[in-house]
């Protein structure tokens, strides 16, 4: 008698005494009988998590940290003073851009801002004969009406300015020493990270070409899809946390818009804690709390779970052998489930050898 024949003989034997001493919705089996089936069994408080369910999630950039960085003007980039991964400092030098544009730019502020400096002088000198009775209201009016407008051609040429990207500091450097420069200093609006470079040296620019993503990365926001069913039941401020990451924050906003494609909400998360142990666009596994745990919400491995007849079930262990318990299927995942189940938390289930099980089970009745 070959080895395979034996193995298959003691198999048959087993489940034949299986199914002599089970109930309907309970398989009597001893230790022994479960070891030579491969049945091993896992305590239901290790596998559940005890304060929330298990959900897969995004790392997000809130978007109020996130900043594009462009230049206003066409032109070539000279230099790049930082790079990805570099943190920066608001008003930080991120690139030098030579910009011919930029020359034509500062020739018109400085024109205007000597016309406004002249109306004003003229001004001062009209308003002086005024009041002396030498010239008449109406050209006093003439005068005072062109120092006004210079002064807007000149406050309209200072902005056109700060579009392209020169400072104040810069501005009235210009004003003083009315050298024109065709460099452009381009720099952080913010305390951040460099995400993303989009520019080389040497790479001619158009207007308003981006060349940098900073982001400020702390708080961070995750992001995952939840059923209507586990949405019902989470709340904002319900805590969040990664454990392999030691990260921690709390539920923001939950969704109030399903998904057409898969049926689930948006959650959005805020993680104050541990952030720099994230990285933007991570998918990560996250612990959500969930209020009224003790209700019955166990976090289970697939391995465990056994279908039949469109429902769910799990094999509990029980004094004589294993004992059949419904479940329902909350979230499910790669390799875990949240299921919801009357159970204490100080069952033990069965996790491999469950195949084995449900064959002694439908031999006494199931159905698929």
């Amino acid at each position: 008698m070959t080895k395979i024949t034996v193995v298959c003989a003691a198999l048959m034997a087993i489940f034949a005494v299986v199914q002599m001493a089970a109930a309907s919705d309970e398989i009597r089996i001893s230790e022994n009988q479960a070891s030579k089936m491969g049945i091993t069994t896992q305590a239901l408080s290790a596998a559940a998590s005890g304060n929330g369910v298990s959900l897969p999630g995004q790392v997000v950039v809130p978007n109020g940290q996130l900043q594009l960085v462009s230049v206003s003007v066409a032109g070539v980039v000279e230099a790049l003073p930082v790079t990805v991964n570099q943190t920066v400092k608001k008003g930080q030098v991120l690139a030098r851009i030579q910009s011919p544009g930029l020359i034509a730019a500062q020739r018109e502020f400085l024109t205007a801002y000597i016309q406004a400096q002249l109306a004003g002088q003229g001004l001062k000198r009209d308003e002086s004969l005024f009041r002396d009775g030498i010239i008449s209201e109406g050209r006093y009016l003439t005068t005072r009406g062109a120092a006004t407008q210079a002064d807007a051609m000149l406050a309209q040429m200072e902005q056109s300015l700060r579009l392209y990207g020169m400072s104040g500091e810069a501005v009235r450097r210009l004003q003083s020493s009315r050298h024109l420069s065709a460099s452009l200093d381009v720099v952080s609006p913010i305390d951040g990270t460099v995400l993303e470079q989009m520019a080389t040296v040497g790479q001619r620019t158009e207007a308003s070409a981006p060349l940098f993503k900073v982001a400020k990365l702390s708080p961070l926001w995750l992001e995952f899809q939840a059923t209507v069913d586990l949405a019902s039941k989470l709340k904002v401020g319900a805590l969040i946390t990664l454990v392999a990451q030691q990260a921690a924050g709390k539920i923001v906003s939950l969704g109030r818009q399903l998904n057409p494609a898969n049926q689930t909400v948006l959650v959005r998360a805020e993680i104050t804690r541990g952030t720099e142990n994230l990285q933007a666009g991570q998918y990560i596994e996250a612990l959500v709390s969930v209020p009224g745990n003790q209700k019955g919400l166990w976090v289970v491995p697939n391995a465990a779970l056994v279908r039949s007849q469109g429902k769910t079930y799990l094999f509990v262990q029980t004094k004589n052998g294993f004992a059949l318990c419904l479940v329902r299927v909350i979230q499910e995942m790669a390799q875990f489930s949240t299921v919801e189940a009357k159970l204490k938390g100080s069952e033990r289930i069965a996790v491999t050898g469950v195949s084995a099980l449900k064959a002694s089970w439908m031999g006494l009745g199931g159905g698929e």
